[in-house]
């Protein structure tokens, strides 16, 4: 056994003792699909998403990011939670279901750099949030492929899979790339609530739930808020409809799974949320980091969706908001609502 073939193994172990349910190398190169990222910062398909659009050629060359990087290290884990013991009238990404996966990640990602500094490495690593276009190395690594939703793709388990890469120093033996099995299949794109994916391989995020959600800081616009339906965080109408998540399988990691004192409560009852009692709901949620005044927002518009007239008195309350996002919205609701109510009086 040659050194190279001992310190894959080493890594593979490590990844596994470390709880990852997948390890593949990837070369240090230009991503494959670096152009086409630069041209979907051109025009803007990343909206106010400001950050990624700072440095976007670092993003394409892991090179750029740890100088004498050699290789690529992708890492999957499975999130899916299963279903949740109660149903609530709303729908969170399951990804949020829990503690937020960056800390989760995280903490393994930096024991994981501590044994490889063992090796000599040098590392830098990073869940979902460096600048590394990391679906391009999983895919180049065997780690699944890029489904035609953008989002990557596991024989093993489907769409439910977080993604970690560490840059390393160390020379690995890189894995044979991923081949795409998404065939003629065009689920994703037929469900999409907001026509996000406007193309294979293609979405805009301006019209993506997910987006419009989370990332968006501003009002939802008008056109799609009624698609956005009973969605409070996210989206997962693309991932849930692919047909590889048949293989799909519960994640042995409770931390993923639904917290029950958030999904025992009724949309309505998240308007009763003052600043300290939504940090405390949401103290080791990924849902944290939009703050109570985009969260109610988002609530707002799925009780205009959902909502009857139950529902008035605690929209009443929110349209009163010192916040302008949140009394915005909860007017919308209240529009919705008595629009709806009066066509059953006809």
């Amino acid at each position: 056994m040659n050194d190279s073939t001992q310190l894959l193994d080493f890594v593979r172990h490590t990844a596994t003792d470390l709880g990852f349910n997948d390890c593949r190398i990837a070369h240090a190169v230009r991503a494959n699909h670096a152009d086409d990222f630069l041209h979907w910062i051109d025009y803007g398909m990343h909206g106010d998403m400001a950050w990624m659009a700072r440095d976007p050629h670092r993003r394409c060359d892991p090179r750029e990011v740890l100088p004498g990087c050699q290789s690529v290290i992708c890492l999957g884990i499975n999130y899916f939670p299963g279903h949740a013991e109660t149903s609530p009238n709303w729908r969170i990404a399951r990804y949020a279901w829990n503690q937020d996966y960056h800390e989760i990640l995280w903490e393994k990602l930096r024991a994981f750099d501590e044994l490889l500094k063992t090796k000599g490495g040098i590392q830098r690593y990073y869940v979902d949030t460096g600048p590394i276009l990391e679906r391009d190395f999983a895919s180049a690594s065997g780690l699944g492929w890029n489904g035609k939703s953008t989002v990557q793709i596991h024989r093993r388990f489907g769409t439910w899979l977080f993604l970690a890469e560490i840059l390393t120093t160390l020379q690995l033996p890189a894995d044979a790339p991923a081949v795409d099995h998404c065939g003629k299949c065009t689920r994703c794109i037929d469900s999409c609530p907001t026509n996000a994916i406007t193309a294979p391989h293609q979405v805009d995020a301006r019209r993506c739930i997910s987006y419009l959600t989370i990332e968006n800081k501003g009002e939802i616009p008008l056109e799609f808020r009624r698609a956005i339906g009973d969605r409070i965080y996210g989206c997962d109408e693309c991932l849930e409809v692919c047909p590889w998540n048949k293989f799909a399988v519960t994640s042995s990691e409770a931390k993923f799974h639904a917290n029950e004192n958030v999904f025992s409560m009724q949309l309505r009852d998240f308007l009763s949320l003052d600043d300290q009692t939504f940090r405390d709901l949401f103290r080791n949620s990924p849902i944290k980091r939009i703050k109570r005044h985009r969260y109610l927002r988002n609530v707002c518009v799925a009780l205009g969706n959902t909502g009857t007239q139950d529902d008035l008195p605690a929209l009443s309350i929110a349209a009163t908001d010192p916040d302008p996002l949140i009394a915005t919205h909860a007017i919308w609701a209240i529009e919705e609502i008595k629009q709806r109510a009066n066509k059953y009086l006809l």
